[in-house]
């Protein structure tokens, strides 16, 4: 014998989760917008005026925005896989978030160098092979 409670039809379920996917990405892209705004008044309001230190606050905070917002389009990424996924849309999941949070990665590598060099403005810079003459 199998007891089968259903709460919610499937096609239901679907909708709703449709729904908050929408909200959660809506929230991500708002963020993102609000960021950007923001690091371009603080960047108008500098008036450009050369100052390395204020120009490295604006891009650390701008990419706080942009690490929060890539958070959220991620986690709407994940819900929308969360009804009986395909293995397509497992596949474009798997994709999608490899490049999100590849994205992420480097973002709080560059945030954690620029906090360092706000932080400690004396301190040689550190650089990789790459960035050494030939």
């Amino acid at each position: 014998m199998t007891l089968s409670v259903e709460l919610l039809p499937e096609s239901t379920l679907r909708d709703v989760i449709g729904l908050l996917v929408r909200l959660i990405e809506s929230v991500g892209a708002l963020i993102i917008f609000i960021g950007a705004i923001w690091a371009f008044i603080q960047f108008v309001r500098a008036g450009g005026r050369g100052r390395v230190a204020g120009f490295n606050r604006i891009r650390l905070s701008l990419g706080r925005f942009l690490v929060l917002g890539l958070e959220f389009q991620l986690a709407g990424d994940v819900l929308r896989t969360a009804v009986a996924p395909s293995f397509t849309e497992i596949g474009q999941l798997a994709a999608i978030a490899a490049i999100r949070t590849a994205l992420n990665y480097f973002l709080g590598r560059e945030i954690a160098q620029e906090r360092a060099e706000i932080e400690h403005p004396d301190a040689p810079l550190q650089h990789s092979a790459k960035d050494l003459p030939a």
